[in-house]
């Protein structure tokens, strides 16, 4: 068993004392697997993944990341992450490059290493032609795959991305897809939202459904499918005669 990334119990979000956008969710996030939050918008993925990343409390619970708990200890924590937010953060009055440059002084790293590693991102996420390039000159797909490569500026052991290839048309998510599973493949734990099954079932080692909050259903992407399949499918063929048809 490989160890335990994240570990949360029982955790509750409100807002304002009032309605729990995330309502008793429990899970554990082994080490170099693929972790997926399916369900539709509301359902309380975003707010989950906000308290991972130590950028938004918990109301009640427990929850620990590396071992620390989120709440005591997130500078650690973020030293340790990437985070590929759902929204477009990227600053558009600075180039490819210079957003890399940027995110990247936030860990104090030196400015060599991050040439270096810039330079190996853009090519991974092939970016390389548009490393000049202002971000209204890029695609919906570009742009994602640059929010993915800045998270991993910090060469981060969790990667969290919340929905990486909403509204992107099929070939660009296909891309993404590739991209991610070449980081898994190299070690990189993952951890994401997504409302798309067949993202899901490519990409997760286990998936949680959630609903109002809550965690409906758990279980790697096989099983469910497997659990929730029409057993059986009866084909009724009806033969309409040209008297039929006339009536």
């Amino acid at each position: 068993m490989n160890p335990v990334i994240i570990s949360a119990s029982q955790i509750v979000k409100k807002f304002n004392g009032l309605t729990a956008a995330v309502d008793g969710v429990s899970f554990s996030i082994e080490k170099g697997k693929c972790f997926g939050f399916l369900g539709p918008n509301g359902a309380g993925k975003t707010t989950l993944m906000r308290m991972i990343y130590c950028f938004s409390p918990r109301s009640s619970g427990t929850m620990t990341v590396f071992g620390r708990d989120p709440l005591r200890e997130p500078r650690s924590i973020k030293q340790r992450i990437g985070v590929a937010p759902q929204e477009d953060s990227l600053d558009p009055d600075l180039t490819v490059i210079q957003n890399l440059e940027m995110y990247a002084r936030y860990f104090d790293i030196p400015k060599t290493v991050v040439q270096q590693r810039a330079e190996r991102l853009l090519d991974f996420f092939q970016l390389k032609e548009k490393v000049r390039s202002k971000i209204d000159k890029l695609s919906g797909g570009m742009k994602r795959r640059l929010i993915i490569a800045r998270a991993l500026i910090n060469e981060p052991e969790l990667l969290v991305l919340d929905e990486p290839t909403t509204g992107l048309d099929p070939q660009a998510r296909h891309a993404i897809w590739a991209k991610l599973e070449e980081l898994k493949s190299q070690g990189v734990t993952l951890v994401l939202t997504t409302h798309y099954m067949e993202e899901a079932a490519r990409l997760c080692d286990e998936l949680v459904i959630m609903d109002l909050g809550k965690i409906i259903e758990k279980g790697s992407p096989a099983e469910l499918v497997e659990r929730h399949q029409v057993k059986n499918l009866e084909e009724v063929f009806l033969k309409l005669t040209g008297k039929d048809l006339r009536e």
